[in-house]
């Protein structure tokens, strides 16, 4: 095996979670996520001869994850759907446990609210949250100022937070 081809496979090894991780929380879709993670490593394959540090390998993974996201929304051609061609499926209200219930709807919202959130907040606080990434280098790797991503950061949490809490609230109209 030579090393160009050992070089990759420890590269895959040693961050595909992180970027499926980061890919399923930046597009929603778990099946796009893989995609985009397959897209990404293909294209790092074709620059690994570009990589000069092996310690920035991570954050080169996740720019060229990023740019293949944004190249999605390039290409994407948006298909329509009749409301007459869904089929409305019957759901058994018994079927789900009401703790896993709550926790596919704490996740549903979570999952809704971070979708919601506008690109320029929610990539900083992925990076932060799923990445691990330092304010300086999310500025680094976003091209912007780090203040400008603590700015992102506390937008985005507050967004998240008024989302939430609105989503969370309990009825209090019902009474006895």
């Amino acid at each position: 095996m030579d090393t160009r081809q050992s070089q990759f496979e420890a590269l895959v090894n040693a961050y595909s979670a992180d970027l499926f991780r980061y890919a399923r929380w930046l597009c929603g879709d778990p099946n796009i996520a893989e995609d985009l993670v397959q897209e990404s490593f293909m294209r790092a394959w074709k620059a690994l001869h570009k990589l000069r540090d092996t310690d920035a390998a991570k954050s080169w993974l996740i720019t060229i994850l990023r740019r293949e996201n944004l190249r999605r929304f390039a290409r994407k051609h948006h298909d329509t759907v009749s409301w007459d061609d869904v089929d409305e499926q019957q759901f058994d209200d018994d079927a789900t446990p009401p703790d896993l219930a709550d926790s596919i709807a704490t996740n549903t919202s979570l999952q809704q609210a971070l979708d919601a959130l506008p690109l320029t907040y929610r990539e900083p606080l992925l990076l932060q949250v799923l990445g691990g990434y330092s304010c300086d280098e999310i500025a680094q790797e976003l091209g912007i100022k780090t203040n400008a991503v603590m700015t992102r950061l506390f937008r985005a949490r507050q967004h998240l937070r008024q989302k939430l809490e609105h989503d969370f609230k309990p009825d209090t109209s019902k009474v006895g």
